[in-house]
């Protein structure tokens, strides 16, 4: 049984300008709304499959466009590039800590012209690997109430500090913490534990930060785990998920859609 994937088959796409950048935007599906962050290479097959399982489940899910070819293929020629490229670019900062990441002017703006479309008093946001530290700091605007953290891997961890960071700046940190205490703001952060490209170091940072408003869910993939998952196993949405109950990945699937639905519906 491989992960499971879609096509671009019934998304719609238009240009989208906020925070001084401009990306396509795919946008798909009726209800609360759901901001979902590509990985890299972008939105591939894999991220498609998870959109529309959002969609299935009652979201109006909107994908920007941030790097890569849309429907193109997770292993190809131009992931290595692609990864590259968004290393160097400006717009993503994959090296900095404390720092503020101009993609997030543009995410939040997202943020709040999707919520102003659909239903409900604010909308969810999931970033994923390169993307998984967006998705909290979208939450310093007051549109997002359910982000979701899956395998954060900004800022790139080489050093003890890259890895104790937590992929934003100490200001929008400090706000997020303040509307987790007075808000009730939630997030929610998935991992492997044997996943260094998403150090437990950074969860631990959040934790610290956030207390019991951050829940934490930590895949073993340790040596001989129940479910074979490898050292390398590192996508739980999209690539790792198995649709059979009781696999991590797909019961962390569903307890990621349990908590967009707590939080939106």
């Amino acid at each position: 049984m491989s992960a499971p994937e879609a096509d671009l088959t019934g998304w719609a796409a238009a240009p989208f300008t906020g925070g001084g950048f401009t990306h396509d935007v795919y946008r798909k599906g009726e209800g609360p709304g759901v901001v979902l962050i590509p990985e890299i290479p972008g939105i591939h097959p894999g991220v498609l499959g998870l959109g529309n399982h959002l969609v299935d489940n009652g979201f109006t899910v909107a994908m920007p466009s941030l790097f890569g070819t849309p429907g193109a293929p997770r292993m190809s020629v131009d992931a290595l590039t692609t990864m590259a490229r968004a290393c160097v670019t400006r717009e993503f900062a994959a090296f900095a800590t404390n720092r503020q990441r101009p993609v997030t002017q543009f995410l939040r703006a997202l943020a709040r012209d999707l919520n102003a479309a659909t239903p409900g008093k604010g909308v969810g946001v999931i970033g994923q690997c390169f993307t998984g530290g967006f998705a909290l700091a979208a939450a310093v605007d007051d549109a997002v109430l359910a982000p979701v953290l899956s395998q954060p891997s900004l800022p790139v961890p080489l050093t003890p500090k890259q890895r104790r960071d937590a992929g934003l700046s100490e200001v929008e940190l400090g706000v997020i913490a303040d509307r987790a205490a007075s808000d009730g703001l939630c997030a929610l952060g998935l991992r492997f534990s044997e996943d260094k490209m998403s150090p437990g170091d950074r969860f631990v940072t959040l934790k610290e930060r956030l207390g019991d408003a951050f829940e934490v869910i930590e895949i073993d993939s340790s040596p001989a785990n129940a479910h074979g998952f490898t050292r390398m196993a590192h996508s739980v949405l999209t690539d790792e998920v198995r649709e059979v109950d009781g696999h991590p990945a797909y019961e962390a699937r569903k307890r990621v859609v349990q908590f967009l639905t707590e939080r939106l519906k």
